[in-house]
């Protein structure tokens, strides 16, 4: 039977504490420090439960430095007087429990951009041309013309017809001037509605502003 070691207080201390009684019959030992009721009873041919009977220990634990045990026989020692200090216990061993590592994944972030949308670039009018000169817009940007003046004053005055012409108030051309380069190709009105716009109000950029605030030109 194996017996948890005890560290056992000094004889100094114990001669306080201890006090024997009877007469012993048989062989008797002094526990010294370090020993254990165990330990001892393997030294003199015997085991630990009968050391504990015969000298009436109730924990076999439990032994105390300087005090006189009996090793045979039945006489009985009277248990050990303790006084207020208590005898030094050595301390269980600490059990170290290495806590698991919290493991926390944390869920990727996935953002993904939505594809930049680009306008759809503005359909471009059908517009009657001379064959093999290309579009009328083509022909528009060709001659000066802006993509702006385009969108914002050929489109809604003629619809990109070179041909166009209104009756009522004798406007014609591209730009539905009254101007005589109306009737002309499309390099000739859109170079008129070029200097007419420059003329008139200052730059293409004016006159496309003009034309968005007000509807006409």
């Amino acid at each position: 039977m194996d017996i948890k070691k005890v560290v056992a207080v000094s004889g100094a201390t114990a001669a306080g504490l201890v006090a024997t009684a009877g007469v012993a019959s048989a062989d008797q030992i002094t526990i010294k420090e370090g020993d254990t009721l165990s330990h001892l009873a393997q030294e003199h041919g015997t085991t630990t439960d009968n050391l504990a009977a015969i000298n009436n220990i109730t924990d076999q634990n439990l032994i105390f430095a300087g005090e006189v045990l009996e090793t045979e026989g039945t006489a009985q020692v009277a248990a050990p007087v303790q006084q207020e200090a208590a005898p030094v216990q050595e301390a269980a061993p600490v059990v170290e429990q290495q806590a698991a590592p919290v493991q926390q994944e944390a869920a990727p972030v996935q953002q993904q951009a939505a594809p930049a949308q680009q306008s759809a670039p503005a359909a471009k009018p059908a517009a009657s041309a001379p064959a093999g000169s290309g579009s009328t817009y083509d022909q528009f940007i060709a001659n000066g013309g802006t993509a702006a003046m385009w969108q914002t004053i050929v489109v809604p005055e003629s619809g990109g017809d070179p041909a166009a012409y209104n009756k009522a108030g004798g406007y014609r051309g591209l730009g539905q001037t009254k101007e005589h380069w109306g009737t002309g190709s499309v390099a000739t009105q859109t170079k008129g509605m070029m200097n007419y716009a420059t003329s008139r109000y200052g730059s293409a950029e004016k006159a496309v502003a003009f034309r968005q605030a007000n509807g006409w030109w």
